[in-house]
């Protein structure tokens, strides 16, 4: 539900066309129509900046993602092992 909620935030393509169309006609709501292309912008930056992370750089980004990486290949790997051992009945 929050992934369509902002995907709506970013969806700008309609509202481009309702200006172009606007434009076309030479119609009076040329402004209205703007104004709504704006504050649609205004809200997908403000959704941009809420975003987790966006406060990294690429760099430590990437360097983030790499440790996530190994962590995962560690666990998987203990999941693994763990996973092959026997068990044991302790209810005796």
């Amino acid at each position: 539900m929050a992934e369509q909620a902002a995907e709506n935030e970013l969806s700008f393509l309609a509202l481009v066309c309702d200006v172009l169309k606007s434009i076309e006609k030479e119609s009076h709501d040329v402004t209205q129509k703007m104004t709504d292309l704006k504050s649609q912008l205004q809200r997908a930056r403000d959704c941009v900046e809420k975003m987790p992370g966006i406060q990294y750089s690429k760099t430590e980004q990437l360097k983030q993602i790499d440790v996530l990486r190994n962590q995962m290949a560690v666990k998987t790997e203990l999941l693994q092992k763990y996973k092959h051992m026997q068990t044991f009945d302790l209810s005796q």
